[in-house]
Order: C-alpha cells, then structure tokens, then sequence
C-alpha cells in the first residue's frame, strides 16, 4: 500500500453545526477508509477507555499509554489529531504510536505566518499527514456577507464559522479526535478528562497531555526535539488566529491573550 500523501484539503461544505443524534454520520469520502462503529459502540468504548485509563485518578494513565490505549482499540486510519500548531508535541506523541496519523490543521485564514511556518515543519519533519480544513467562506467572502473584521463585531459567530463548523464536518469520518487540552490552562479546562465520548461531533474525544503543565509540554518538545512555534518564546503561550490574540504577561493564565478585552475565553471547539 502506497503511503498517504504528506497533506490534504478538506473545504467545508457546511456553515452550521448540528447536533449529533443516533444516527450514523458519513464514513468519509477516502477510499479504503474502515466503516465505523456506531455510535452506541463508540460511547461504550468511550467508557471503557475511561476505566482502563483510569481518568482522573491518582495514578492515571499516562500520555504515552493513553495513545498506546487507542492504537490498541481503533484504527488507524479512524483516529484524527486537532492541532493549532502552537506546538508539535502532540502530532509526535501520536505519531510514535500511530504512523502516519492525520493531523487537523483549522485553515482559517488568519493565522499567524509563525503559525503556518509551524504548520509546514511538522508535515515535514513528523510521520503525520497534515489534512487543511478549511470554512465553506474565504474571508473575502465572509467580507461580502457579514461585513468586514467579523470577529471583532461577533467573535463566536466567527469562530463558529471558521472553525467549530469546519471541524464537526471534517471529523465525521473518524472514531477518535485526540485534542492537546490542558487542565493547567484555564478553569474552564480544570476538570479534562483523558477520554471521553463527543456528543456534539459523535465521537471519541482523548485528551492525552490533560495532566501535563506548560513546562511539561517545552519538555518534551526538548527531548524529542519537535517544532515549537516561534510566537511561543515571544509571550504567546496560547495561539489562535492573529487578530484576537495576544502576548501574555509573566505569571498570567496562559489563554488570557485569546479575545483579550471580551468576555469569550473559549472558541467553542471544546465545550
């Protein structure tokens, strides 16, 4: 079998987000691609994950483990890793267990170029393969709709639009979304469990890294010497999309910088 190309676009078709329901959404379009269990099935596993992981214990699973736990239990081609590309420290946990793992970049169209850079070195430099998903609008054609700096005016439509609907969309043909959460990075975060069953996106979701700090994240970045994107070292312990964010005082909660000055503090892709 021929290996699967470096990257992939996936345009989004839709601009809302439904709610999943006992239905079954769609395998996917890839040939090749294992049907799914349903979605009784996924919540079962979900649960059984949980119990084997030991989430939220004392003596929890560890990141390593977590992702050896679903290398076990899904395949391959039916696991999906979201990735803002602050880092690649989880693209490459993912990757020593699962080769060639498809890594959801959200193409929002206003990312910081460091973020991009980012995005670039972990195609190459990880055994992944990068999957763009991109809105169902360019900005220019959200513009035309909308008005101009939408996420100015109604930051949670724009990201509702530009990243929460995309990626329901783009995940409809997997059976596990790993997501580098962190219970250090806010209060809404605190309570992260290791695996868990998606509601909203009718899937697994595994938080593997939910116990580690920031400098645990740098850590392994270190010592296995993966890219960490360049805003990191300049007050950026938290990237999103370049107009809503910002540098970080010393000492402040790490996700401060996203839509400083509103009352959001999250894009919606985790609640």
């Amino acid at each position: 079998m021929s290996a699967p190309d470096p990257v992939v676009e996936v345009p989004s078709t839709s601009s809302g987000t439904e709610k999943s329901s006992g239905t079954e959404k769609s395998s996917g379009t890839e040939k090749g691609r294992p049907a799914r269990r349903s979605l009784d099935g996924l919540r079962a596993l979900a649960e059984r994950g949980a119990a084997e992981l030991r989430s939220g214990s004392d003596d929890e699973a560890s990141p390593a483990e977590v992702v050896a736990w679903v290398a076990a239990n899904v395949s391959p081609r039916l696991a999906a890793v979201a990735c803002s590309m602050a880092d690649a420290a989880l693209p490459h946990l993912v990757a020593e267990a699962i080769s060639g793992v498809d890594v959801l970049f959200l193409d929002t169209g206003y990312h910081f170029l460091e973020t991009t850079f980012t995005r670039d070195e972990v195609a190459r430099t990880l055994d992944v393969r990068i999957v763009d998903v991109k809105p169902a609008q360019t900005v220019r054609e959200q513009d035309a709709e909308f008005g101009a700096d939408l996420f100015a005016r109604d930051p949670a439509l724009c990201c509702e639009r530009r990243k929460v609907a995309p990626l329901h969309e783009a995940l409809g043909g997997y059976e596990v979304w790993f997501t580098g959460v962190r219970r250090d990075e806010a209060p809404t975060r605190a309570n992260t469990p290791l695996i868990t069953f998606d509601e909203r996106n009718g899937l697994i979701k595994v938080n593997p890294v939910a116990s580690w700090s920031f400098d645990d994240l740098i850590a392994y970045a270190t010592a296995h010497d993966v890219v960490v994107n360049p805003l990191v070292a300049n007050g950026y312990p938290s990237i999103g999309c370049a107009p809503c964010t910002k540098p970080v005082a010393a000492g402040e909660d790490p996700r401060s910088g996203r839509w400083a000055g509103l009352a959001k503090t999250e894009c919606g892709l985790h609640l």
